[in-house]
């Protein structure tokens, strides 16, 4: 089953409009996503060649306290704590047989669950999407799945006419995911074992786009620590 990054997430209290103006001043191109209705969240999107950086913030407190959505409960956690990354998505091109084969490795998961986005302009996105069941903490969590409803070429096709993803950041891709994590030796083989994936060297593990490595840090919060954003050649 190959996988690859499709994005990284940052959770922050700013609005996206706030995020894509700071961007946008910094002289960088990023978008307004839109809105989960069903999550009571919103978010901004910075797409480059290979992925994309999503900004997600809590429009609706009191939806996003009630509803029982694993990326919802994890962004209220740690924004209490912090803004910062958060965690990755990694996609998947058949969600419903990598459930399956998660399970027969011995992982307990969400199932897979119907999500959907409403642009700005009023357009539904619809995707499908896995998580691993564990508790929300300062251990690091999985890395949650991702399928999209449309293929990949003409998902990427609509965000170039949309103007989402231009010329500039089409040089741009996301190299490496640094993690801060206690365990680095014990945390890179659990991940090799969830994405039937070989450990390298320096616990670092390479997806089909990118490389995801893990370093020691004693104390505080297991997470996604630093993305690598560089020029593709």
């Amino acid at each position: 089953m190959q996988l690859k990054l499709d994005h990284v997430v940052y959770f922050t209290h700013k609005s996206p409009d706030e995020i894509v103006d700071q961007l946008q001043q910094d002289g960088q191109h990023a978008v307004v996503g839109g809105r989960h209705e069903k999550w009571g969240t919103h978010n901004a999107l910075m797409y480059v060649k290979n992925a994309y950086i999503e900004w997600l913030a809590v429009e609706k407190l009191e939806l996003a306290e009630r509803v029982d959505h694993p990326l919802t409960r994890l962004l209220l956690h740690d924004v209490k704590i912090q803004e910062g990354w958060g965690t990755l998505c990694l996609s998947v091109e058949n969600i419903e047989a990598f459930n399956e084969e998660l399970q027969n490795k011995g992982f307990l998961t969400s199932g897979v669950l119907d999500a959907q986005r409403r642009t700005t302009s009023g357009e539904i996105k619809r995707w499908k999407m896995l998580f691993i069941n564990q508790p929300i903490s300062n251990e690091l969590p999985y890395p949650f799945f991702i399928e999209w409803e449309e293929p990949e070429q003409l998902r990427f096709d609509k965000l170039r006419a949309e103007g989402a993803l231009v010329e500039s950041n089409e040089k741009k891709v996301i190299q490496q995911c640094v993690f801060h994590v206690e365990d680095p030796l014990g945390v890179t083989g659990e991940w090799a074992v969830l994405l039937s994936a070989k450990v390298d060297d320096n616990h670092t593990i390479s997806l089909n786009n990118v490389t995801l490595r893990f370093i020691e840090h004693e104390g505080g919060v297991e997470r996604l620590k630093e993305v690598v954003i560089s020029t593709d050649k």
